[in-house]
């Protein structure tokens, strides 16, 4: 109880509004940070990662396809296969270039669901696929209890995650604060029947007109932001604000936390993707000015700090008849950090043509999810197999050497 009483106090100090949560010993790299960006919806990977060397990405494309690195609004080259979307030139790119990014295609789970729910389930849970789900046990919150496992007088580690509510991910046998830090997606303080109750209190009087002109003001600000409200978000951040949110939780994490975990929600893509320009290539420019000031806001602190970008599934390879991507398999995920060997596209890879697509559509998963960052926390935290066993059950962790 100690414990607690000591963090309650040092958040109440920040003014955070989360729960208690007990003190862990921290890993043998007492340094090292981590955080897990949750992009829920299932973002489009080939517009993110563009596989400029697939003639068929381009056939199979022909609105919405990145254009070829030197064309206009081509992607930035960073491997003969491989471009980078053009929206990132001022914020992924030049980590990318000073080594600090690397991407992991062809990630992601065998979960064949292909629902938004189902899959974010069973990749916050960890657990292998076929048996009983167990919803009170998350993979990181079961890595914070297995480097809560070190010996004692080392230093100590806090776990958050920056929601509305705590994650699967972060449910287990460890209290995990939560808190939210900006505005989540679809989330609204006052709805329809209540707006029409407080503008029926103040007809009449001096303050109708602006009443009425402020809750027009919001719907119409809901409208535009109707595609970062839909279920498949789960309250997750939006991206609109998504950089001073990210510098927020740079300072916590500098100073007080070790492993953290958000949610960034609007990457449903059926309708109107958009290409160089458009709607997901702002929500891309701003998901990247964000993790760039993160980052930046970090400080000395980034040399030992990891992030990783997941999303539960990628898009169709194919675009659809309303100039979008449906639910698709396999993802590209993303790893950052100041100390990383990055500047790498890495994992197994493929040609990506007609006939090796998953199930005729998808990217296939090579490299799976838990195996990927299975390999990652055993460099990073120095965890043997059985640790790595404890984490992911029935996985075997795959060293991609980028840490």
């Amino acid at each position: 109880m100690l414990c607690r009483r000591h963090l309650l106090q040092a958040l109440a100090a920040s003014a955070l509004g989360v729960h208690g949560a007990g003190l862990l010993a921290a890993p043998r790299q007492q340094e090292a940070r981590f955080l897990l960006v949750f992009l829920r919806g299932g973002y489009d990977c080939a517009s993110l990662l563009v596989p400029t060397a697939s003639s068929y990405y381009y056939e199979t494309r022909p609105n919405i396809a990145i254009a070829r690195p030197g064309q206009d609004g081509g992607a930035l080259p960073l491997t003969a296969d491989w471009g980078l979307h053009p929206v990132l030139a001022d914020s992924l790119l030049p980590l990318y270039q000073k080594g600090q990014l690397a991407f992991v295609p062809f990630a992601g789970t065998d979960d064949l669901s292909r629902s938004h729910f189902d899959t974010q389930d069973s990749m916050e849970l960890g657990q292998p696929l076929g048996g009983r789900r167990d919803y009170r046990s998350g993979f990181l919150n079961r890595l914070v209890a297995e480097l809560g496992r070190a010996e004692a007088g080392a230093a100590q580690v806090q776990p958050i995650a920056f929601t509305s509510t705590l994650p699967l991910v972060l449910r287990g046998a460890v209290e995990v604060p939560n808190t939210l830090l900006g505005a989540a997606a679809g989330r609204g303080g006052v709805d329809a029947r209540q707006a029409r109750l407080i503008e029926s209190m103040y007809q009449g009087t001096p303050l109708a007109a602006p009443v009425a002109e402020g809750f027009a003001t919001r719907e119409e600000v809901a409208r535009t932001m109707q595609g970062e409200m839909e279920a498949a978000s789960r309250n997750a951040l939006s991206t609109k604000g998504f950089e001073g949110t990210a510098r927020r939780m740079a300072r916590l994490m500098q100073s007080r936390y070790q492993l953290g975990f958000v949610d960034v929600g609007g990457w449903d893509t059926h309708v109107g993707q958009g290409a160089a320009t458009g709607a997901l290539a702002n929500r891309l420019g701003e998901l990247g000015r964000g993790l760039a000031g993160f980052a930046d806001e970090m400080g000395p602190a980034w040399k030992s700090t990891v992030v990783v970008v997941v999303s539960e599934f990628g898009r169709t390879f194919r675009e659809n008849g309303n100039r979008g991507t449906d639910h698709g398999h396999g993802t590209v995920f993303w790893v950052m950090g100041g100390g990383i060997a990055g500047g790498r596209v890495v994992g197994e890879q493929q040609a990506l043509t007609a006939s090796t697509l998953f199930q005729n559509r998808d990217y296939p998963v090579l490299n799976d999810y838990r195996s990927v960052l299975g390999g990652l926390f055993a460099r990073m935290y120095g965890l043997n197999a059985a640790a790595v066993a404890r984490v992911f059950p029935g996985a075997k962790a795959a060293d991609l050497r980028l840490v």
